[in-house]
């Protein structure tokens, strides 16, 4: 049974609407999702969207959190140095004055700064926000998958401290460990809940059978995977199916396509391999660059028409799809924080998404997700 403590939090939640060069060098494994990059956007005030939308709130399985979340990878773990402390602590903390309850994190990002950085950002708002978090690597020695049990029961307890709190609202598997059963992991997990570590249970890059296994011994709250407009693999690998029949909520990464749905990456760009995983992508080749401009052409002859950004249309078509999808983008910019907050109030009708997905179908995208390092570690 929850005990009090837990129960008042879960209550509250219903109310509410290492070097990183270094650390890449040793784990490229780890993929993207892990890092995000700045992009150049325009001033969010000078670019379409209802920035005056109330933020509205959404499920993810039992858990309550804002339509858009805020992912915060990308403040302290970065292609290069972190942002300045002050900096990241002031995004954050204007997400939530802007209505955004809802934290991404892992302790893999930095790694474990970030973590910090979020705990250090919303101790004020502890009992008002929810924070998510990651486990399922090894961060001593050799870098590689680790979900066992005595592992998970370890690390949880640095999370908690580094994120200055008493329980992780939502504690993801952050990549399906093949050595480790996932009963085991649900289990573990459940364990962690019924001693209020923990209040739920999340999965990312899990394959549809895994989750529905895990989903059976500890209800799994939500699944978060790379979606966008043009990454479209969970509308085809059962993913997005699963988590709808079993109710189950989903977190996408990458939401804006990192950053190529903005419309600021041209085939010109270069990106140093020693800073940005995307040096690695086929689908950042100049090349891939090149061949899906008119994918970006088309969400920009929308936004031109709904009067609002790329990347606003790209987080507006997301929240459109389904209503237990919450997006997570993320930035260490105040202003492109409130470009991404104004994609609620960018209405799509039915009738305009119809004509996107017909447009849409009529080209392809060049390129995969990640390179084959990191597709290892996604459940297929």
């Amino acid at each position: 049974m929850k005990n009090n403590h837990q129960e008042n939090r879960l209550n509250v939640q219903e109310s509410q609407g290492i070097n990183r060069r270094d650390f890449l060098t040793k784990a490229t494994i780890f993929g993207a999702g892990l890092a995000v990059a700045p992009y150049a956007w325009a001033s969010a005030q000078a670019q379409g969207g209802n920035f005056n939308a109330e933020m509205k709130t959404r499920k993810l399985g039992k858990l309550a959190v804002s339509e858009l979340g805020a992912g915060c990878m990308s403040i302290s773990a970065n292609y290069g140095p972190p942002a300045d402390k002050k900096e990241g602590i002031q995004v954050i903390r204007t997400a939530y004055e802007k209505g955004v309850t809802f934290f991404d994190t892992a302790e893999v990002y930095g790694p474990y700064t970030s973590e910090e950085l979020v705990g250090e950002a919303l101790a004020p708002f502890r009992d008002h926000i929810v924070i998510a978090t990651k486990f399922g690597f090894s961060l001593d020695g050799a870098p590689g998958l680790n979900s066992r049990p005595e592992h998970i029961k370890k690390v949880v307890e640095g999370s908690l401290k580094r994120l200055r709190t008493d329980r992780i609202d939502l504690y993801y598997q952050h990549r399906v460990d093949p050595s480790v059963p996932i009963e085991e992991v649900a289990g573990t997990i459940n364990e962690l809940i019924q001693q209020g570590k923990v209040l739920h249970f999340g999965l990312s890059e899990a394959g549809a059978n895994t989750i529905r296994k895990a989903h059976a011994i500890q209800p799994v709250s939500a699944v978060q995977t790379e979606y966008s407009f043009m990454e479209r693999a969970v509308e085809k690998n059962g993913v997005l199916a699963t988590c709808e029949e079993l109710e189950i909520g989903f977190v996408p990464w990458g939401p804006v396509g990192m950053g190529y749905l903005t419309g600021k990456i041209n085939a010109s760009m270069s990106f140093d391999p020693k800073k940005d995983l995307r040096a690695g992508f086929d689908r950042f080749s100049p090349e891939a660059i090149a061949a899906n401009k008119p994918v970006v052409e088309l969400l920009q002859q929308v936004a031109n028409k709904k009067n609002c950004t790329p990347a606003q249309l790209s987080l507006a078509w997301l929240l459109a799809r389904k209503p237990f999808i919450v997006p997570i983008p993320g930035t260490r910019n105040p202003d492109h924080l409130l470009e991404n907050l104004g994609a609620t109030g960018v209405q799509l009708t039915p009738a305009d998404l119809q004509a996107m997905e017909t447009a849409f179908d009529k080209l392809k995208v060049h390129g995969g997700r990640m390179n084959k390092a990191q597709m290892a570690v996604v459940e297929s």
